[in-house]
């Protein structure tokens, strides 16, 4: 993300930043609640670096862009819609989703499955994150409802196993098993429930589903439905 930014128009950089919309920038500032520089602002036409300006007591949230960890719980959606049930975007500033443009999930996580989710306005990282010529690694906690055979180490490591209704077959995987029933498992891509689909493949029914790190971010003591900021 940039250090810096040119100066905008007040109501250009309150709407962007989720604040209200241009039109109703005109009644924050006359109502006095933008400062420039320590000064009430003249008005939404004045233009000023977002460094310089203050709403409501406080700095302008974020003016480079949103980018932070989130430790997804269980019963969250990776999804705008609110019909879908509880959002991980509930756990997060509601400003944020009014921002230009407004935040998302790089990558998702089932509904029932928990750990590290990146979310961010940052659309170039977006891509950059989720392109599956970038090879992102990620890291799962994984719970099945049988005991492991240790032949599951090969078959995913071999870079041969091709999923129901796919042609390509997966990556290799590496995979530890950590006792009877519990498995660390390392992907370099996304595909659609792939953690419980390459499971399901070979005969076992994932339980519970954990993503410990994504990338080069990981959740550490970060408590369930918390955030904390990458940058």
């Amino acid at each position: 993300m940039s250090n810096s930014q040119p100066p905008r128009r007040l109501d250009q950089l309150l709407s962007s930043c989720g604040y209200c919309s241009r039109s109703e920038a005109r009644l924050w500032v006359r109502g006095g609640r933008v400062l420039v520089s320590g000064q009430r602002a003249s008005a939404v036409d004045q233009k000023a670096r977002a460094s310089e300006v203050w709403v409501d007591g406080e700095p302008i949230d974020s003016p480079e862009g949103i980018l932070v960890l989130l430790h997804k719980p269980a019963g969250h959606v990776c999804s705008h819609d609110a019909k879908e049930g509880p959002r991980v975007f509930d756990l997060v500033p509601k400003r944020w989703l009014e921002r230009n443009p407004p935040v998302t999930t790089v990558g998702r996580l089932d509904k029932d499955a928990t750990g590290a989710l990146v979310i961010t306005d940052q659309g170039e990282l977006v891509h950059q994150w989720t392109s599956p010529k970038r090879h992102v690694t990620k890291l799962y906690e994984v719970t099945v409802d049988r005991d492991l055979d240790a032949k599951l180490i090969g078959v995913f490591a071999a870079g041969e196993l091709v999923l129901e209704d796919e042609r390509k077959p997966c990556l290799p995987a590496r995979l530890e098993i950590v006792s009877a029933r519990e498995a660390r498992l390392e992907l370099t891509e996304g595909k659609y429930h792939q953690v419980k689909r390459m499971f399901a493949s070979q005969g076992w029914t994932v339980t519970r589903l954990h993503r410990s790190r994504f990338g080069e971010f990981e959740l550490g003591d970060l408590p369930v439905g918390q955030w904390r900021r990458i940058f």
